[in-house]
């Protein structure tokens, strides 16, 4: 496996070859880093430009989850200690998304805790997004479970632009890291929201004890599934969830991951998610080797890195998330 093969591969993407699951994925595994990152720039800089997207969100509802999702602190069945607290006042939701639009963020997201918001929440995260929708100019991304089609359509109704439901891995492991809903429950859902226009935002989580063709399958769904926007979590390992104890995963497996998502799906956001500070530069390498967006300020459970920061960084890479600066060549690369 050579530069050469990587390089030719990235061109013939550009030149419309989309890879298929069908495919031999092996230069993925057994290519160079450096070669393997050098078509993901390609590629990104061919389908993106030099544009970043920054989302940021709001833990709108946190704790006393009924799933069992292993990884996440807010499962009641885990003993994390994190704030539990019912859906925020529509006043602090609503200064907080103020607050980021200011900072120049191109995205605010609402996620709460739950299999599903539903009843006098899901009524009081309607009406804090049309006070965001009447009063922000910022776009609107939700995520709040596995909604049925109604709320989904008033979602959209209130300016919700943008559905967030990650697979979070291969349909073979998700058993193993959640089984009190499936795999395709999360399919069905990404499928509906799709159906009532929403740009999806779906990726998942690495370091949970997958296989490397676990995290190929779900880079290959996710272009199956036509997803524009794609969140690579790097595994924090929280005490008291199931995952607990688990190691770190090297900067250079997630720097791998990042940049095969790209060949995979070469017209979408791929997004730095939670596990950032794992990377080298905090995440500037992989801002030029892949990824086109990322999470900025703080995640739900874990810290993240101020907006501030951010914009200080993509200007020194001569990156930018104004929309105005963008000059992707093709592609829409994500919801904009």
């Amino acid at each position: 496996m050579s530069e050469a093969s990587c390089l030719s591969l990235a061109k013939k993407i550009i030149a419309g070859y989309r890879i298929k699951r069908r495919d031999d994925l092996s230069l993925f595994l057994k290519a160079p880093l450096a070669e393997l990152q050098e078509g993901a720039r390609l590629l990104q800089d061919h389908f993106c430009g030099k544009h970043v997207d920054f989302c940021t969100i709001i833990n709108g509802r946190s704790g006393r989850c009924g799933e069992n999702c292993k990884y996440c602190a807010q499962a009641a069945c885990h003993h994390t200690g994190i704030k539990e607290y019912g859906f925020l006042p529509k006043g602090t939701i609503l200064a907080h998304a103020r607050a980021n639009e200011a900072a120049g963020a191109n995205r605010f997201a609402i996620v709460t805790s739950g299999r599903a918001l539903a009843g006098r929440d899901f009524d009081r995260a309607i009406e804090a997004y049309e006070a965001m929708r009447n009063t922000c100019h910022i776009d609107l991304c939700a995520s709040h479970g596995l909604l049925t089609r109604a709320q989904l359509r008033r979602l959209r109704a209130a300016g919700v632009t943008s559905y967030h439901h990650n697979i979070e891995t291969s349909r073979r492991f998700f058993p193993q890291i959640c089984t009190s809903h499936t795999y395709d429950d999360r399919i069905r859902t990404i499928k509906m929201a799709q159906e009532e226009g929403f740009c999806v935002c779906s990726g998942g989580i690495i370091g949970m004890g997958e296989t490397w063709e676990d995290r190929l399958d779900m880079a290959i769904s996710l272009a199956e599934l036509g997803i524009e926007s794609i969140p690579i979590n790097a595994l924090m390992p929280i005490p008291g969830t199931g995952m607990e104890g688990r190691p770190q995963l090297p900067a250079a497996d997630i720097l791998r991951t990042i940049a095969f998502f790209r060949y995979i799906n070469p017209t979408a956001n791929i997004r730095l998610a939670a596990g950032r500070k794992l990377l080298p530069e905090n995440g500037a390498t992989a801002l030029r080797a892949g990824a086109s967006a990322s999470i900025t300020g703080n995640m739900l459970t874990t810290s993240g890195t101020t907006i501030k920061e951010d914009m200080a960084m993509i200007a020194e890479l001569g990156l930018t998330n104004r929309e105005e600066d963008c000059r992707a060549v093709t592609g829409t690369c994500g919801a904009r």
